[in-house]
């Protein structure tokens, strides 16, 4: 009776080379490389680099001044840091309406109705323009003689609206400019998690006698938890970095009631006599930091989710 002498695995295994040893481990990490190269590049050197600008006094061209914490100490003496700070909270808050805006028009263009595919494309239309183009529509909307607005008003015997000459009312009519399209956008998230909503838990429910709102809360809304975490992700970001529209309705005026922390940011750094980086620095990094508390937060929320499955 004749042997077969087996393969020696572990000589095999000695005789590869280190990457093939390693090759399952190592092959995403090749593929996320350039990912994280360009992130380091382009998003995490900036940030300290914008640290550490913020600590000096520099014009962006000569020579930088090592100030320590002066740029810090003078935003809170600065009136119109104040002004910005409260206005990005106005935009927190009122920004937030287009998720249920959003959700509310998801669950009318979900319906198999007939025309609904116009109706989709309406919706969806602000979602394609670009915040330049809004801006400009909302402009000519507000106008306070040829305006749309105005001419509404006036229509039901009110007095004209100059919205985006009148300091109170300014910011909120770039809110609503804004609210515009991100409503489009948190429609289009809710579309999608609508199509994964299971139905035979629809079905149940129904068997059950839910219907209108209790259909809503308790079967239909906790399916949609992915698109409303991604929603207000999205949305508070980009209420805190607002900038486009501010640029083109008003231009941070008038007198410089509307402007935000990034709209500020840039006046300070790039637009006033003097270029004031370390100043524009500082502003950039309380901004960073508010970001940072939502960002962390909503990451956190994620780990708890996943660690609790």
């Amino acid at each position: 009776m004749t042997t077969t002498a087996l393969p020696d695995t572990h000589a095999d295994r000695g005789g590869r080379g280190w990457y093939k040893r390693n090759e399952i481990a190592l092959t995403p990490w090749l593929f996320l490389a350039p990912a994280i190269l360009f992130f380091a590049v382009y998003v995490i050197i900036p940030i300290f680099q914008s640290i550490y600008i913020s600590f000096l006094d520099w014009d962006g061209l000569g020579e930088a001044r090592w100030v320590g914490l002066e740029n810090y100490a003078e935003l809170m003496e600065d009136s119109a840091f104040e002004v910005s700070l409260w206005n990005n909270l106005k935009w927190l808050v009122f920004y937030l309406l287009a998720i249920p805006a959003g959700l509310f028009i998801a669950l009318f263009l979900n319906q198999t109705v007939t025309g609904i595919r116009i109706y989709k494309s309406l919706f969806f239309f602000p979602f394609v323009l670009s915040q330049v183009v809004v801006g400009l529509v909302f402009s000519w909307f507000y106008l306070p003689n040829e305006g749309i607005l105005s001419n509404i008003v006036q229509f039901f015997g009110g007095d004209p609206l100059n919205v985006l000459g009148d300091p109170t009312l300014a910011t909120y009519g770039i809110i609503a400019a804004g609210l515009w399209p991100q409503t489009a956008y948190c429609m289009i998230l809710y579309l999608t998690g609508l199509n994964a909503v299971d139905p035979e838990q629809v079905e149940a429910a129904r068997l059950d006698g839910a219907r209108g709102w209790k259909m809503l809360w308790y079967v239909i809304i906790p399916q949609l938890k992915p698109a409303t975490f991604i929603a207000f992700v999205v949305t508070i970001i980009g209420a805190l970095r607002s900038f486009d529209l501010i640029s083109i309705m008003t231009n941070g005026g008038p007198f410089g009631q509307t402007r935000v922390l990034s709209f500020y940011m840039f006046e300070k750094a790039l637009s006033e006599y003097g270029f004031r980086m370390g100043y524009g620095a500082a502003i950039a990094v309380v901004l960073f930091l508010i970001m940072l508390c939502f960002i962390a937060y909503f990451l956190w929320s994620m780990w708890k989710e996943e660690k609790g499955r």
